[in-house]
């Protein structure tokens, strides 16, 4: 008999709220079958300064990639930012344990989105992303309603695992 076995690649699952990663995995709990399988990689928790470079690396691919944000909005939506107004600022909330991705106005200014007006203030923010990390044991309780998880591998600095996990029964 066959067994279906579902491929979450990167560590995606974290940027969803732990509750919105919850109902994914029901999903794909439902879809695989008490029979099915989930291979997924998550992003572990790691110490602050190392999180914070990577988002905030120094030749800009991360600021490129969340100021495309405001180039979308622009073309799909014919709003009207200038891109030079906006600061690329991602940190890491430990706490929550998760990486927070900010666009910060650098001056006080108003833009349209089609035909709506938005001001922002000198600083103020726009947030556009979490990525929240787990550790192995706060993984396990995402996944513990839908899923055992069978095999971890974790690549030999620790940042990263791939999970094989079977549908509860």
């Amino acid at each position: 008999k066959s067994r279906l076995v579902v491929y979450y690649p990167g560590s995606s699952i974290g940027n969803f709220r732990p509750k919105e990663a919850k109902r994914i995995l029901k999903s794909i709990a439902k879809l695989t079958g008490e029979k099915g399988g989930l291979l997924i990689g998550i992003d572990l928790k790691k110490d602050k300064e190392t999180l914070e470079t990577a988002y905030n690396d120094k030749k800009g691919i991360t600021a490129l990639f969340n100021l495309n944000i405001l180039k979308r909005l622009n073309n799909e939506l014919h709003a009207d930012f200038d891109l030079s107004n906006w600061l690329h600022h991602a940190f890491y909330n430990s706490n929550i344990g998760r990486i927070e991705m900010h666009l910060v106005s650098l001056k006080k200014q108003h833009v349209h989105i089609g035909s709506n007006e938005f001001y922002f203030k000198e600083g103020e923010t726009i947030l556009t992303e979490y990525s929240y990390k787990y550790t192995l044991h706060e993984f396990k309780e995402l996944v513990c309603e839908y899923f055992t998880v069978n095999n971890t591998w974790i690549d030999k600095e620790g940042k990263f695992s791939i999970n094989f996990l079977s549908t509860h029964k």
